[in-house]
């Protein structure tokens, strides 16, 4: 087949989109709610799966390596081949005595893979489209990585559901998997024949592998030498605290039985409330946030959104403690809490294209990248032990304390009035 230098964005953005989006959700949504089926307990759950953030957190320390050894389309169709081995292997070991460390192990290494492909899927997107057509797509690319998050937290757990009321929960959570990697092997196929060949696209020359991990670290060290960064870092480190917290125990309260203080729902129903009206919450509050920063700007909503990104903690303390047994009651409140969540998130993703402002932008995002999912898996590790000695009513409470550091650090921060609204046409 003749290698063709340029293709139709639309061939291959939203795909390579999607599969950057499946193993984040895997990782970070539906292992949560396999090991929660499979009967590990809340502490393991959010422990352990917290460690698999890793990749996302140190993901800047090897991107040099992407750049330098082979080409970014070789890349991206090599990790999607590893990602979806490792899902076929988790599938087949679900059933060891042993599952729950092998299938860890399994989940890492896509993890690790997942990670890396998003390095070359962003170099290779901009590699292979000129500044306007990156621009066209950006929306497309947002999109489809969504969909992605909604597939994972939505149609796949759906579909381990189904199967759990057809043979069993090994058997349903093994199918499932075996699921997701024929998809993801499938993306392999395709993106091996019909990603293009930019001619940009090239491998680093040896020869300059030695300057250019000085330049590398110079670049790393400019970052932590901006002024105020300590109070941008802490910003990063506890903006997200709440969720941080909540992201690991919410799908355990809502498959809980109500002895245990949970809503008691099946698997398919955690996988139409959270995954479903949940994620269609989550893209709809983005939108209207970005619109309101686009007209007021950052420094205006960052305050209020402080608050607003706590109203999921008000939400889980109501259910906590009427727990009702109206399922799309629950679906509507998992749908309100998700769009203010969105909402606020705007505010933090614009505080990160501030924090890396400068020459080094790319590298500096990358940075702004890795205290994100720190700042995501330090406090999720201890999350499920906190959980199971207070309960969930004083957990979800104790949550929503977690405000004061944020709030602390918010009060502090100086913004340019006009930074982040849309300039006049």
């Amino acid at each position: 087949m003749e290698k063709k230098i340029f293709r139709n964005p639309w061939a291959w953005i939203p795909t390579l989109y999607f599969a950057e989006g499946v193993p984040y959700s895997i990782a970070m949504s539906v292992s949560l709610i396999m090991y929660k089926k499979m009967g590990i307990s809340n502490a393991d759950i959010a422990l352990y799966t917290s460690w698999l953030y890793l990749p996302w957190v140190i993901k800047p320390l090897w991107s040099p390596v992407v750049d330098l050894l082979r080409t970014k389309r070789l890349w991206i169709v090599s990790t999607q081949l590893v990602v979806g081995a490792a899902l076929a292997c988790v599938a087949f070991t679900i059933h060891l005595p042993s599952f729950f460390q092998v299938t860890l192990a399994f989940l890492w290494l896509m993890a690790f893979s997942g990670a890396t492909h998003d390095i070359a899927a962003d170099g290779f997107y901009m590699l292979a489209l000129d500044a306007g057509t990156q621009a066209e797509f950006v929306g497309i690319r947002s999109t489809f990585y969504r969909i992605a998050m909604l597939t994972g937290q939505g149609v796949l757990v759906i579909i381990a559901g189904y199967f759990e009321n057809h043979g069993g929960i090994q058997f349903a959570w093994s199918l499932t998997f075996f699921i997701v990697a024929a998809l993801f092997l499938t993306l392999f196929v395709y993106h091996r024949f019909f990603l293009p060949y930019p001619v940009a696209d090239k491998k680093g020359e040896s020869g300059q592998i030695k300057n250019f991990f000085s330049e590398f670290f110079k670049t790393f060290g400019s970052f932590f030498r901006k002024e105020g960064i300590l109070l941008t870092i802490g910003f990063m480190l506890l903006y997200r605290f709440n969720e941080s917290q909540l992201v690991k125990l919410i799908t355990p309260f809502l498959l809980d039985a109500p002895e245990k203080g949970g809503l008691g729902l099946s698997t398919a129903q955690v996988g139409v409330a959270y995954g479903t009206f949940g994620v269609i919450g989550l893209l709809c509050g983005g939108i209207v946030g970005g619109i309101a920063i686009a007209k007021k700007g950052l420094r205006f909503w960052l305050f209020p959104m402080v608050f607003i990104i706590h109203f999921p903690d008000l939400v889980y303390i109501f259910l906590s403690h009427v727990r009702p047994d109206n399922f799309p009651l629950v679906c509507g409140f998992v749908g309100m809490e998700q769009f203010t969540y969105g909402f606020a998130f705007t505010a933090y993703m614009m505080y990160m294209i501030r924090a890396a402002e400068g020459v080094h932008k790319t590298a500096h995002y990358a940075i702004c990248t890795g205290i994100m999912a720190m700042g995501m898996m330090i406090p999720g590790m201890f999350a499920g032990k906190l959980q199971e000695a207070l309960g969930y009513q004083t957990f979800f409470i104790s949550v929503l304390i977690s405000i004061v550091p944020a709030l602390l650090i918010v009060s502090r921060l100086k913004i340019d009035p006009e930074f982040g609204k849309k300039k006049a046409a």
